[in-house]
């Protein structure tokens, strides 16, 4: 959803957080917080998709092992 102001809820809520000045050691805490965050949602959005089309370790090792087409 976007508000009025054209950024979403997440960008308002990242200005707020930015708008304080933090030391470079907590600001790298925050980015990795956000890209573990991140990160942990796209994992869980792969698993769903390979149990809801049952795909198997063996399949991801056929996949890993197949050569790209260059065609």
């Amino acid at each position: 959803m976007v508000a009025q102001s054209g950024f979403s809820n997440l960008q308002l809520e990242l200005l707020k957080i930015y708008s304080t000045q933090l030391d470079e050691k907590e600001l790298e805490e925050v980015e990795r917080v956000l890209a573990e965050h991140f990160a942990k949602k796209t994992i869980e959005a792969a698993d769903r998709i390979f149990e809801e089309r049952g795909y198997s370790e063996a399949v991801m090792d056929q996949w890993l092992e197949e050569k790209p087409n260059r065609s």
